[in-house]
């Protein structure tokens, strides 16, 4: 019998394309949110705060590169 549609693999394909997507975005987002923080902390003369800001804001933009060059590398290997 033939299967047209390989309904598990569909499924799993959707549910971790769902979960990659999201997580890359809340990332990025903190990332995003870090650069911000590290401004206005800047300016209030708060230089260690404005590091911790920036440190993480750095960690989330390598996550994101990360997670980007990993996605990319499993698509290429399929």
């Amino acid at each position: 019998m033939a299967v047209v549609v390989e309904t598990k693999q569909l499924l799993e394909t959707v549910v971790v394309s769902l979960v990659a997507g999201i997580g890359v975005t809340v990332v990025f987002s903190v990332a995003i949110w870090g650069v911000a923080r590290f401004g206005d902390l800047n300016r209030d003369d708060r230089p260690l705060a404005a590091g911790a800001a920036a440190m993480l804001a750095g960690l989330a933009a390598l996550f994101t590169l990360v997670a980007v060059a990993f996605g990319i590398a499993v698509m290429s290997s399929k």
